[in-house]
């Protein structure tokens, strides 16, 4: 018999009912050390004492209008975003598969309204994850995201993960846009070098495409600059934002500059939930932590902390790890042992940790973990290594 809940997660056998900080905390007592912050959604960990304010705040005085009234929370969190970033614009969704499905709208809308139709292929690249809608799933591509889901949504033209030279060829009278992540997520922390990145802003610009960047894991603080393009000094036109911004509230955003979204005007898009008063209240107090170049300072400092460590826990056990990689606090782990095993192993030690493609375990800790959850958190995965070296 079917459960209630649809099968389609396969869940661990762990139910957590109250969390701080790094730490999440069982029914029975048992506390873990969070490093994946609900893959890395909870950017200022859990229960953090300016987010359940600005929530519980605005939940005493309105939750809900619906995007056909002005909302002032809205307003105040675009200002943010418009404020710190390359953006002049943004509407906001409830997650990133529904940032995904307006920035690759806003792509195909801007070519249309400039009277060449037929600009509608967006390049993307393997290994990359946009969500799991049915433009998330075409940009991605791979079998395992797609099959058994067709017909595909038409449009998108596959690249291997790296492959700068591809992109020229690859481009034609079609092309409207190259989408990519500035680091893999899903597929094994895989940062773009800088150079790269530099390279596809000329390419759009000598060529007249779009740059669309999902930040949507990768974003928010998350490598110790508020967006991660920022290292490689470059600005995209258009770009996926989710999971940190709200803090665990769900909240997704589209930034833009003012030509890439020059085709969405009133009636082109909506949503019913998007931008609503309580996800925005929530939204605004992240912003106010993450976008503080101290806070910033202070996530880089942390991340070559742990970095170090890593370094010296790979050089212990090198059976387990092979190396890390990553940026900032978005670090994956490059085993040698299955990715599962490390993963299972560590919630026998109370530690939680991220699978991802490319037999990588991914380290998305809260911006805000302490030197000694850093400390506590490799001598965790010290424990896990030998437990499995013991197997």
């Amino acid at each position: 018999m079917i459960p209630s809940v649809l099968p389609t997660y396969n869940r661990a056998p762990l139910e957590f009912v109250k969390g701080e900080g790094a730490w999440l905390t069982t029914a029975d007592g048992r506390r873990f050390l969070d490093l994946g912050s609900g893959i890395a959604v909870n950017a200022l960990g859990h229960a953090h004492p300016a987010l359940v304010e600005a929530l519980t705040s605005q939940a005493q005085n309105l939750w809900h209008v619906s995007n056909l009234y002005h909302i002032p929370q809205q307003q105040a969190l675009a200002d943010r975003l418009v404020e710190h970033t390359f953006a002049d614009t943004v509407f906001f969704t409830n997650s990133g598969t529904e940032a995904c499905e307006l920035a690759v709208k806003m792509a195909r809308k801007y070519f249309y309204d400039k009277g060449q139709p037929e600009r509608v292929e967006i390049i993307t690249f393997d290994g990359s994850f946009h969500g799991r809608s049915s433009a998330g799933i075409a940009a991605a591509g791979s079998e395992k995201m797609t099959k058994g889901f067709g017909p595909l949504l038409p449009g998108f033209v596959h690249l291997a993960f790296g492959d700068l030279d591809g992109v020229t060829d690859a481009i034609t009278d079609k092309t409207a846009a190259i989408m990519i992540e500035p680091v893999q997520g899903e597929g094994g922390i895989r940062p773009v070098p800088d150079a790269e990145l530099k390279a596809l802003r000329a390419i759009c610009d000598e060529h007249g495409l779009l740059l669309i960047l999902d930040e949507v894991q990768c974003g928010v603080g998350r490598t110790g600059k508020l967006f991660a393009h920022e290292w490689a000094g470059i600005a995209p036109d258009i770009m996926m934002v989710a999971k940190g911004i709200g803090g665990g509230f769900p909240l997704g955003a589209v930034l833009a500059s003012e030509e890439a979204a020059s085709g969405m005007t009133a009636g082109t898009h909506g949503s019913t939930y998007g931008g609503n008063p309580l996800g925005c209240a929530v939204g605004c107090a992240v912003m106010d932590h993450v976008a503080d170049a101290a806070f910033l300072a202070e996530v880089n400092r942390k991340a070559g902390l742990l970095r170090q460590k890593l370094e010296g826990l790979i050089a212990d056990h090198p059976e387990v790890f092979e190396e890390v990689r990553g940026a900032g606090l978005m670090l994956g782990l490059k085993c040698k042992a299955a990715n599962i095993d490390v993963v299972n192993a560590g919630y026998e030690n109370e530690l939680i940790t991220v699978p991802a493609a490319d037999n990588v375990i991914r380290l998305l800790p809260p911006l805000t973990l302490t030197d000694e959850d850093i400390a506590e958190a490799v001598s965790r995965l010290e424990k896990t290594a030998t437990q499995i070296e013991a197997a």
